[in-house]
């Protein structure tokens, strides 16, 4: 799938499975689990349409440990970039609107540090 492509182009992916995708006049809906090299998953969904987006990539290590969330899911009004925002270490902090793009970027940084 051309929207994916980038998936298979990581070096820092082991293996991916998109378990839904459907786009209609309505939107497009996606999920799919990505496995690192170093054996973390990424849960990665997203809704969107031209008048909504509703995302959450969830990262975790082998032992399914909370490494990052991103989502903007609309609590967490106190935030500046509300409603977008991540959950590292407990912490619910400020984060930019995301693409999974992005994401699998920033973990390609982690791991090739």
């Amino acid at each position: 799938m051309e929207k994916f492509k980038f998936l298979e182009e990581s070096s820092a992916i082991k293996n991916y499975e998109i378990e839904d995708f459907h786009s209609s006049k309505s939107g497009r809906y996606f999920k799919i689990h990505i496995t690192f090299i170093d054996h973390s998953s990424l849960s990665a969904r997203e809704f969107s349409s031209e008048v909504e987006r509703n995302y959450s990539f969830h990262w975790m290590d082998n032992k399914n440990n909370l490494i990052v969330r991103w989502d903007n899911a609309p609590h967490h009004k106190d935030i500046s970039t509300y409603p977008h925002h991540k959950h590292i270490n407990n912490k619910v902090e400020e984060s930019i609107e995301i693409t999974l793009e992005e994401v699998v970027q920033y973990i390609e940084t982690f791991l090739n540090r």
